[in-house]
């Protein structure tokens, strides 16, 4: 079995410039033709932990804003339920862009345990927090470090699953959002019930309790490596080898066997950082119909999530009467639509292609999201009912959410990645960051009709979205990262 340099054809004696420029030419093979093993296991559990949190923590914001509204200290309006949702909202889109150029220069590991440091100190100051002021700071800090995490997290799970497993472990990955969403769910019908606790106590709790979830995440992370294809490319291939050869010993502890290697003719020239200008070339002059599609992608499907799941419960307390202590009971169903679908769905990404499961999930979604709009306004709907239809709407509409961060982490180069998934990620937040305010105004005005014209835009945008995927759409399924966007240091 080859093993190491001697799979590269050089040895201790070559230059080494040119054993850093084999080493990293060689990791894409050597990564991809890895049989799948309990180390992916860990970085699937370690690192996709991130949107175990996200879900929570947006739940918990739902699920509790009727209790925001009705605290003796807080008493906020729907509206100022809305604008601190939109702040948590913004804080991302800060936290992604600033955290995502600091990953493509200090590499993916140190942003795990930064950016997951904000969040653990910001959520657990949002439980001690006393007026809208205070709240909304916490808020868009937490907002902070989640964003800083998908961009960390995004790029090195693309950089360590094999290409074969990419889209369904990304899309898996993405959708245990829904997993923090029913584990919020299930604590805001305690924390919530006053025969059990105090609600103004309660609610404090449920944000507190994603901070002790935190702490053991970061003991978790110890044992991820850093990304190998980074290390490569940032003059420290001697690390990316000890790395590999790493991974592929535990691999061939578990009793599996690696083929050999191809033949490689790459040369990579490693670089200390990537220049905004390089980056701002990438994104408009080298790949312009990929920039359109993904900004297109990210901001439907923000839209879509935001203007629904941020005002749910104001929806269920508002319009159906359900108290606010009982909405975690409807966001369980709706949770599990979410989970279901990336999971069912998230193998044809694979199998079928990228383009046509994406003009799939996309499509249905707005379909059933008009269709659903429609009902609700002409009052034909129970809380049930709704909830129902909404399952429905989103087991594809968690799919194709999944399917936009997909699409911008593995489209772009690896020296750029992170700042990529951050600046969709941002410009698709940013975007759908008034839609929690603004239908937390269309809520308040106690019109259906209006609460309608919001869910036919939202689904116009995702039928959009499914419309310019026909023409934009890229078939990176089962490619090497490297074959889907040529890194900017192979020459």
């Amino acid at each position: 079995m080859k093993r190491g340099r001697e799979a590269l054809g050089c040895s201790r004696n070559t230059g080494s410039e040119t054993i850093s420029q084999h080493i990293a030419a060689a990791l894409p093979a050597r990564l991809d033709r890895l049989p799948w093993s309990r180390f992916h296991w860990l970085v699937v559990i370690a690192l996709g932990i991130t949107w175990i949190l996200d879900g929570l923590e947006v739940t918990i914001a739902g699920s509790v804003a009727g209790a925001l509204r009705e605290s003796p200290v807080l008493r906020f309006s729907a509206s100022d339920v809305g604008f601190a949702n939109s702040a948590y909202l913004v804080g991302a889109v800060g936290g992604a862009l600033f955290f995502g150029w600091l990953t493509d220069r200090w590499g993916r590991k140190k942003l795990f345990f930064l950016t997951l440091g904000l969040y653990l100190i910001a959520t657990a100051g949002t439980a001690f927090t006393w007026d809208l002021p205070s709240f909304a700071l916490m808020r868009f800090l937490t907002g902070a470090g989640i964003g800083g995490e998908y961009s960390a997290i995004n790029s090195a799970i693309q950089e360590l699953i094999p290409a074969r497993r990419r889209g369904w472990t990304d899309l898996v990955i993405n959708g245990s959002f829904w997993i923090g969403a029913a584990l919020a769910s299930g604590a805001s019908i305690l924390l919530l019930d006053p025969r059990v606790i105090d609600p103004e106590i309660g609610w404090r709790l449920a944000f507190f309790g994603g901070a002790v979830i935190g702490v053991f995440i970061l003991l978790l992370r110890r044992f991820v490596p850093e990304s190998p294809r980074w290390l490569a490319t940032h003059h420290r291939a001697e690390e990316a080898e000890r790395v590999i050869e790493g991974i592929e010993a535990r691999v061939r502890a578990e009793g599996h066997v690696l083929p050999d290697l191809p033949p490689v003719d790459t040369r990579v020239t490693p670089r200390h950082a990537t220049s905004m200008q390089e980056v701002f070339t990438a994104l408009f002059r080298t790949y312009p119909k990929r920039t359109f599609y993904c900004l297109v992608l990210m901001a439907a499907q923000a839209f879509f999530y935001n203007a629904i799941f941020f005002t749910y419960a104001m929806m269920l307390t508002d319009f159906y009467d359900v108290p606010s202590r009982d909405v975690g009971y409807y966001i369980l169903p709706f949770a599990a639509g979410n989970v279901l679908g990336p999971l069912l769905l998230g193998r044809l990404f694979d199998t079928w292609g990228r383009r046509p499961m994406i003009i799939l999930t996309y499509g249905m979604s707005g379909v059933l999201l008009a269709a659903t709009g429609f009902a609700f306004a002409g009052g034909h709907l129970t809380a049930t009912t709704q909830t129902l239809c909404w399952s429905v709407t989103f087991f594809f509409a968690s799919a194709a959410a999944s399917a936009a961060y997909l699409t911008a982490a593995e489209n772009f180069p690896l020296e750029m990645r992170a700042l990529a998934i951050a600046i969709f990620y941002a410009l698709g937040t940013l975007l759908g960051a008034v839609a929690p305010w603004v239908f937390g105004l269309l809520i308040e005005s106690g019109s259906r009709e209006q609460v309608l014209i919001g869910y036919l835009f939202g689904a116009g945008l995702m039928l959009l979205a499914a419309l310019v995927t026909v023409f934009y759409g890229v078939a990176a399924e089962r490619k090497p990262l490297e074959e889907v966007a040529r890194p900017l240091s192979w020459d």
